[in-house]
């Protein structure tokens, strides 16, 4: 076991996810954790690969302007490479992620507990002719006329904190109560939109479940009271379309004040449940 005083940092990163297997590491495939620890091993010298936590797993085909990971390296190498790191990093890395900052970790900062939200945008197109080909990584193309102003309406139902079984893949001993903070769409140019879905968390296929429901109403599939009776009840609804990763990209990870760190990491472990209904 190696005693050498450790550093721990803080990594803001940004990656096109179309050519990767997600962000956790795999053996034998391409992701965005390995090519990360694969790099920082070379620039450092490292004699084993520092293992990198981050704030939210990406799956694969998934993209990111505002991930933020944490690694913990040698002090020593710290403070001979911390100065020209981000360069050097940058030297290495494939042209399809990148790091855009790194730093020292405040006292208590933990890149996936401490978090007070994230928010990641969904882009879809219903162009008749199909997605402009520069933009077909990053946009969905949908094949129906969409109405944003029935998607929002259907929107606001599912806002606060609830149990999202109906949404989510579910993980044994995990919790699937959420707080859904901001779901809203808005045009982004002439038969482009952006879906923005912000939560303090978010549980396995999530987002893209809530961007397949949304969906569902504004082609009139469904009507605008559906997602929420859906969320209601609780159970995985196979009616429920995933919609693809290649529309999704994880915006930001909003963090609190340094002094709040290490107490919002504490009550983000916390086993989730909710409250029970005033009876009055």
């Amino acid at each position: 076991m190696n005693d050498e005083e450790q550093v721990w940092l803080r990594l803001d990163i940004s990656y096109d996810g179309t050519d990767f297997s997600g962000w956790a590491h795999q053996p034998g495939l391409r992701t965005v954790q390995g090519t990360l620890q694969e790099a920082l091993a070379r620039v450092l010298r490292l004699e084993q690969e520092a293992a990198i936590g981050c704030a939210g797993r990406t799956d694969a085909g998934v993209h990111a302007r505002g991930q933020v990971a944490e690694v913990a390296i040698p002090a020593r190498l710290w403070a001979e490479e911390g100065d020209r790191l981000l360069r050097r990093l940058a030297g290495v890395l494939p042209p399809d992620v990148r790091v855009r900052a790194v730093g020292r970790a405040p006292e208590g900062f933990s890149a996936r507990f401490s978090p007070l939200f994230r928010r990641y945008v969904y882009r879809v197109s219903d162009a008749p002719g199909g997605v402009d080909p520069l933009r077909r990584n990053d946009v969905l193309w949908h094949r129906h006329p969409l109405d944003v102003d029935l998607m929002n309406r259907a929107a606001a139902k599912l806002l606060g904190e609830h149990d999202f079984a109906a949404y989510c893949r579910r993980r044994e001993g995990a919790s699937t109560i959420r707080e859904l903070q901001r779901v809203e769409w808005e045009r982004e140019g002439e038969h482009l939109y952006a879906g923005t879905v912000q939560a303090d968390a978010f549980c396995h296929n999530m987002v893209r479940a809530l961007v397949g429901a949304l969906l569902a109403v504004g082609d009139g599939r469904r009507g605008p009271d559906w997602p929420a009776e859906v969320l209601s009840a609780r159970v995985r609804d196979s009616s429920v379309h995933v919609v693809s990763p290649r529309g999704l990209s994880l915006e930001e990870v909003r963090y609190p004040s340094d002094g709040e760190l290490a107490a919002r990491a504490a009550q983000t472990r916390r086993f989730r449940t909710l409250a029970p209904k005033d009876a009055s």
